[in-house]
């Protein structure tokens, strides 16, 4: 299906003839036969992402460009889950929670409800890289994106309390030459294998980065983190 290695702080997941969204960094749909997981230093504060991606991916010598992720976590703590036809992987860093109260106070606007300096790198995040054997048409690629991001979602809400972080991203592959399979949702093979994968590979990372360390209870314990306290005009169309 594909193979996955890991040299000095990079993770390439490779599987050729894949097709990618990415939600990161560039991102957007990239025909490659791999993408790339990599972890930053502390103090990392480069924006010339493009040339920094690159240095890394050839100091850890892997020749192929392909989608790549940024994070603060290191690559021992990255974890993967496999079921049928669907490979993911994650790693998990929530030092930069992002709250959504279901009911929000609505006194404070974006700026108060921002935690920590806005120049810092944000060094926590969840990053997820999940693939398929299967052919997927661009649509449902697309919403393969919005099946791992909900089981993301769920898996973190259960564990930690909060849906994510500010800075999540997720890259999904299909194989061009695969079995074709017209729809992704969570009823069908893809769909509901790759929940699986993504609940299990983010609960392992999860265990892994935090097994001596203890999650922030709230935003305001966190080092960075942002809260959506303001309500929205409700309106019927």
């Amino acid at each position: 299906m594909c193979e996955t290695t890991v040299r000095d702080g990079t993770m390439q997941v490779r599987q050729p003839g894949t097709r990618w969204l990415s939600s990161g960094w560039d991102g957007g749909f990239e025909r490659s036969p791999v993408a790339y997981n990599v972890s930053v230093p502390e103090g990392w504060s480069r924006t010339d992402l493009d040339a920094y991606v690159r240095e890394r991916r050839e100091r850890a010598g892997f020749e192929s460009a392909g989608p790549t992720l940024l994070t603060g976590v290191d690559m021992e703590h990255a974890r993967g889950a496999r079921l049928g036809p669907v490979v993911a992987y994650a790693t998990v860093g929530l030092s930069n929670p992002a709250a959504l109260p279901m009911e929000p106070s609505g006194e404070r606007g974006p700026d108060e409800a921002v935690r920590g300096d806005a120049d810092e790198p944000d060094v926590g995040t969840v990053n997820i890289v999940a693939v398929t054997r299967r052919s997927l048409p661009d649509g449902a690629l697309a919403n393969l994106l919005s099946v791992v991001v909900e089981a993301k979602t769920a898996t973190l809400l259960g564990a930690t309390g909060f849906p994510g972080t500010t800075s999540d991203a997720v890259v999904v592959g299909a194989d061009e030459d695969g079995e074709r399979a017209a729809f992704s949702g969570s009823a069908t093979a893809v769909g509901a294998a790759a929940r699986a994968c993504v609940r299990d590979a983010v609960l392992a990372s999860f265990r892994s980065r935090y097994a001596g360390e203890s999650v922030a209870d709230s935003v305001a314990d966190a080092d960075h983190g942002v809260v959506t306290d303001r309500r929205a005009e409700v309106f019927a169309p």
